[in-house]
């Protein structure tokens, strides 16, 4: 069975104690084992048992410049509203056609880097920007029936039990008829 990378770690962890403390033949014989055990090279073991305990330094990563600021995300949100709020990948093919459209009518007040980066906005893209815009057309508060006994309790249930064929008018049944229409008019049954 192959070892998982995290359970190779969590073995070389615990022999890493031992490790730094043992003789020079202590330390090789538990690098033979640890070898055996994870499949490790030597070379790889002994660097791996070395630097097992000393605590690694996680450098945090500089967060990316945002590649569309405000007005290409104020461009999108109209574009948007004037095709009815379609989903990003209904949107996405008509923004080519839109765009140039809406900026020659004087609706959206922008310059050609910005258009260019508004047109090649993925589907994707559109959807996580316009989470904001979708979450005000949601229609705030209840909408349906509060569950409860006060309704259970108005509607009535009939079950078989409460069924009698004694009772006239008792059981139900269905009749269908055929009417024939005339060439005068007057139905007739047949």
């Amino acid at each position: 069975m192959e070892l998982t990378m995290a359970i190779r770690k969590a073995i070389t962890r615990a022999q890493a104690v031992k490790y730094r403390s043992e003789s020079r033949t202590g330390k090789s014989d538990i690098l033979d084992a640890v070898c055996e055990m994870t499949g490790f090279n030597r070379d790889y073991a002994r660097r791996a048992l070395r630097t097992a305990l000393t605590p690694r330094v996680v450098k945090p990563r500089a967060p990316r410049a945002p590649k569309y600021d405000g007005k290409v995300v104020a461009a999108l949100e109209k574009c948007w509203a004037v095709l009815n709020a379609p989903a990003g990948k209904r949107l996405a093919p008509m923004l080519a056609e839109l765009v140039p459209l809406l900026r020659r009518h004087r609706e959206l007040d922008l310059d050609d880097a910005t258009a260019l980066l508004l047109v090649g906005m993925s589907p994707a893209t559109i959807d996580r920007r316009l989470v904001a815009a979708r979450s005000k057309l949601l229609v705030r508060g209840r909408s349906h029936t509060k569950p409860g006994s006060m309704l259970k309790s108005r509607i009535e249930m009939r079950t078989w039990a409460d069924h009698d064929e004694k009772t006239p008018g008792s059981s139900r049944s269905t009749w269908s008829a055929t009417r024939a229409v005339t060439p005068a008019g007057s139905s007739v049954s047949p």
